[in-house]
């Protein structure tokens, strides 16, 4: 399979993570988000992923969004599995990966910032204080989450890493690139850095990536 990625876009860093827990190998095919413009805006990606967005997944036909591709991940191959088979405890996981993927990373991401700076024509120090107001308010209510939960362990879900931990790892580690103060979510951080420790997850950080530098 072909996973087209960028090092630095953590719905990329996601799949990556979900193919390394799998033990799937997979060809890297690097679409640099700010070379060029953007090389996801040509012609010759948008004919794979009409979104113009990575990741996109070349496997029974190209597959795009990130959720998406974790979630066709898991059930075209369901070991060792990375979502539990009590539907609440799979709940809770597919409420972790929404949470991040759809309340705190969309309005985070390049194009969104870009947008911040080039056309509303902000400085770079707003566009930073809006990165850090928007990860603040997603990390707390996903802090009280997995506070009133009570289901994390050495992970998000007890002591084996799940999609939880695919979403969670990304999002920590860009939030730790542009200094927003995280010393209010111990769940949160104690989470994210024992993932970060499980050599699979390691496998799949930005700065060992092939297009890194």
């Amino acid at each position: 399979m072909k996973l087209y990625t960028y090092f630095r876009s953590s719905a990329a860093y996601r799949v990556r993570i979900a193919l390394a827990l799998k033990g799937l190998a997979w060809e890297p095919a690097y679409i640099h988000l700010l070379r060029g413009g953007g090389e996801q805006k040509s012609a010759e990606y948008r004919a794979i992923n009409p979104l113009g967005l990575v990741p996109a997944l070349e496997e029974d036909g190209p597959l795009v969004q990130s959720t998406a591709i974790c979630e066709y991940i898991e059930e075209k191959y369901p070991d060792p599995a990375l979502l539990p088979k009590d539907l609440a405890a799979r709940a809770y996981v597919r409420a972790v990966m929404a949470t991040v993927a759809c309340e705190i990373h969309p309005i985070n991401n390049l194009r969104v910032l870009n947008y911040v700076t080039g056309t509303l024509g902000h400085s770079e120090a707003e566009k930073i204080a809006w990165y850090r107001y928007w990860v603040a308010a997603g990390f707390e209510g996903l802090e009280a989450f997995l506070t009133q939960a009570g289901r994390t362990g050495r992970y998000a879900l007890g002591d084996t890493p799940t999609l939880a931990d695919a979403f969670i790892v990304p999002q920590v580690y860009n939030a730790r690139r542009f200094e927003c103060p995280l010393d209010a979510y111990p769940i949160l951080r104690r989470v994210a850095d024992a993932a970060a420790e499980h050599p699979a997850i390691a496998s799949a950080r930005p700065e060992v990536q092939g297009d890194a530098g």
